[in-house]
């Protein structure tokens, strides 16, 4: 039986056709024993958190057994929040977030609307305690600045982080680390 990986992409126009390239790279690095699952969200120009919290609800809901959360750019950052603020009946083996965001504070993004994709006050308390947490950022980040992992770090302290050199926003549409990772859950 093959295990299921949900991928949240980016937003923006475009992002789903752009992080289709990382869902394949995962999907080839990690072979035929998982299912990587990609679905197009809706409105990915405007990523409206009510709405995608919902697909979320309706992605996660068709897998029957235990699934591995993947989130990359805005993505991550929406997937992070929806588990803060839902439970959910699956087994979540493992949650892999690449180039988060991180919204509010004196030093993440803020924009007309961002609270809306802050994480709640008691995000790190709220989160399984018996999963995996891992960010993937790279310094050379072009589109969300590096500095938001250290604050992701500092909010979870219990992550595995993981600071890569050279690979962009994209990281070079080569999610290898990410899939050796997940290979390690078992």
């Amino acid at each position: 039986m093959k295990k299921h990986v949900l991928f949240i992409h980016g937003a923006g126009e475009g992002a789903y056709k752009e992080d289709k390239k990382l869902a394949d790279s995962l999907q080839k690095s990690l072979g035929s024993s998982y299912e990587v699952v990609f679905p197009k969200m809706e409105n990915e120009e405007d990523a409206d958190y009510a709405t995608w919290a919902r697909q979320i609800t309706g992605e996660v809901a068709s897998v029957d057994d235990a699934v591995i959360l993947v989130g990359h750019s805005v993505g991550a950052s929406v997937l992070l929040k929806y588990l803060a603020e839902n439970k959910i009946k699956n087994t979540i083996t493992g949650i892999f977030l690449i180039a988060a965001p991180f919204w509010g504070g004196d030093k993440g993004w803020t924009y007309d609307g961002y609270k809306t994709l802050e994480l709640p006050s008691k995000a790190d308390t709220e989160l399984p305690n018996d999963v995996p947490l891992f960010f993937y950022h790279s310094k050379d980040d072009e589109t969300v600045p590096f500095a938001h992992l250290a604050l992701f770090a500092e909010r979870f302290p219990n992550a595995i982080v993981s600071e890569l050199d050279g690979r962009g926003h994209q990281l070079n549409n080569d999610l290898s680390e990410v899939a050796d990772d997940v290979k390690k859950l078992g």
